[in-house]
């Protein structure tokens, strides 16, 4: 199981990790409603390098990008979730409309992004490849979405069951 840790923590165990000749992988995202496929994302993240680092934006950026009533689960949460996942190693919570911090701390050797992106269409591609770092795109074809989820729920009327 994962860890959360802040970004200092975070600085130390990736330098430790590089010192021992391990690489790191970094991806990112809102991740509310964990979904199938955000663990696909995940799962594939995590095969890129020995190390996943996944940074997890906070409530005020989820609501910046995803609009009122986001996010539905609170960045806490979300983290333990992510963290639980196979192959998570850290999870650290970030604030701002951009994951460069992180990246700047870390220096990942390989930045994912799902496959709604393209390697250059990825707005962090410069900052990545500057740090030396490549970019990587993987997951299951995006078919999968929180907003889709949220929409099946509220259209349920509260009424249970399976879809």
């Amino acid at each position: 199981m994962g860890r959360i840790v802040s970004l200092e923590e975070l600085r130390a165990l990736a330098a430790a990790e590089r010192a021992s000749g391990r690489t790191i992988a970094l991806a990112n995202g809102c991740f509310d409603l964990l979904h199938v496929g955000h663990v696909r994302y995940l799962q594939a993240a995590a095969a890129e390098a020995d190390r996943l680092v996944v940074a997890i934006n906070d409530d005020a950026s989820v609501r910046a990008l995803k609009g009122p009533g986001r996010p539905v689960l609170a960045a806490a949460d979300r983290a333990e979730l992510v963290a639980a996942v196979r192959g998570v190693d850290w999870v650290v919570v970030f604030s701002g409309s951009t994951v460069a911090p992180i990246i700047e701390a870390v220096r990942p050797d390989v930045h994912c992004k799902g496959t709604d992106y393209t390697a250059e269409s990825v707005p962090e591609r410069d900052l990545v490849l500057a740090c030396g770092g490549r970019i990587a795109i993987v997951g299951d074809p995006k078919r999968h979405s929180t907003r889709d989820l949220v929409a099946q729920i509220r259209g349920a009327g509260g009424k249970g069951g399976a879809r």
